[in-house]
């Protein structure tokens, strides 16, 4: 099983490339905002609406740095936001 696993890993070295080059950076640049990294709030359903409003934080600000505010501010009232 290990075997097959090692295998698995070295065919696919490009895909985990690219993985950490369009995901890891996101939590990376998350867990900078937080500061140390650790939730300031205790128990799953918690923790979850913590990361939750990080992560819409955080594609908020690309939202506004792509399209900057006005057009954002039209595309939330087209939609009804």
């Amino acid at each position: 099983m290990l075997d097959t696993m090692q295998t698995r890993i070295d065919n696919s070295r490009d895909k985990m490339k690219l993985r950490r080059c369009t995901v890891e950076h996101v939590f990376g640049t998350v867990k900078s905002w937080m500061g140390s990294g650790h939730f300031t709030m205790k128990g799953l359903a918690h923790v979850g609406t913590e990361i939750s409003l990080h992560i819409l934080a955080y594609n908020m600000r690309r939202v506004m740095a792509i399209l900057g505010i006005t057009d954002m501010m039209k595309a939330m009232k087209i939609i009804g936001a």
